[in-house]
């Protein structure tokens, strides 16, 4: 049976070509029917990817039967997953964020988990001499990956693994790290095709803090004013997603990738006040700026509190 490989929900870049990367990895070198797959609509960024480096979007599923053999990449969260998850037989996981728990396995797996800023550097270094073997869209993908994770180096959980293996595939493939990092960017920040409650998902994880569960959105951009300008109708749809998710509060980080900074959405007196202890900010208005802020991962959720 043909493994199916996929990663979290929202698929962002990692999450969509990391599957891409691994599932080759399978087939090629392991000789393993494998075939990559998304839990979702991947974002512009990623879609940019696919396109500029010829490779086919995965079939999108919204759940796995039971006994599927499957490989978890990005993720090891199972609200991140398809329901059902664990009557799938999941054979590994392999990702670089902390280990959530929850999940059940069938016997024994090969889990991968290291702290680096991309599972995609976690798969090269896993592939080893092997890894030189991947074709060009294969690299590309890898590259890419790296690229979006670290935000070009900027983000905190760029480690120096993760800038050599950039600087290795960009030399092998020909590119420019500074100029490609730009059109991913730009492609990234490309979002007044979606509604307002496409934005506030587009990249989004689940956390619960202090008893209520929040929805953690990032939009990582080049453009930051093209989602601020819609701030008033972006809070005003807070309530409808959290209701239809299931969770108690949006919070919405918008991140400027260039400054370096994150703005945060305040629609109310939580977020007011969790901004505040958080982040020990001064909110004066329904935004507050937080210099630094780049990882949802290492910077924003370690910090959460209420």
């Amino acid at each position: 049976m043909t493994i199916q490989v996929f990663g979290h929900k929202s698929p962002d870049t990692d999450s969509t070509g990391s599957p891409i990367v691994w599932a080759w990895y399978l087939n090629e070198i392991k000789g393993v029917a494998a075939a990559p797959k998304l839990l979702g609509e991947p974002n512009t960024e990623a879609l940019f990817v696919l396109d500029r480096w010829k490779l086919e979007k995965p079939e999108i599923i919204s759940g796995v039967a039971a006994d599927t053999p499957v490989v978890i990449v990005d993720t090891n969260n199972p609200a991140e997953l398809p329901e059902g998850i664990n009557d799938a037989d999941i054979q590994a996981i392999i990702d670089h964020h902390k280990l959530v728990g929850g999940l059940e396995t069938k016997g024994p797996i090969d889990i991968t988990i290291r702290p680096l800023a991309c599972t995609a550097t976690i798969m090269v270094d896993l592939m080893g001499e092997a890894a030189a073997k991947m074709p060009d869209a294969i690299k590309g993908a890898a590259l890419s990956c790296i690229i979006s994770d670290t935000l070009e180096f900027r983000s905190p959980t760029t480690t120096d693994r993760d800038r050599e293996v950039v600087e290795s595939l960009a030399a092998d493939l020909g590119v420019n790290v500074a100029d490609y990092a730009a059109e991913m960017f730009a492609a990234k920040s490309d979002v007044s095709a979606f509604s307002d409650a496409e934005l506030i998902r587009m990249d989004s994880k689940e956390y619960e803090v202090g008893g209520k569960k929040f929805r953690v959105s990032v939009l990582e951009t080049t453009a930051p004013q093209i989602p601020l300008d819609r701030k008033d109708s972006l809070m005003d749809s807070f309530k409808s997603v959290a209701a239809e998710d299931g969770v108690d509060e949006v919070l919405l980080f918008v991140v400027d990738i260039i400054r370096e900074e994150a703005t945060l959405l305040v629609p109310n007196d939580l977020v007011k006040t969790l901004a505040e202890k958080s982040f020990g900010a001064t909110v004066s208005g329904d935004t507050v700026v937080l210099p630094g802020v780049m990882s949802r991962k290492k910077q924003i959720i370690p910090n959460l509190k209420l």
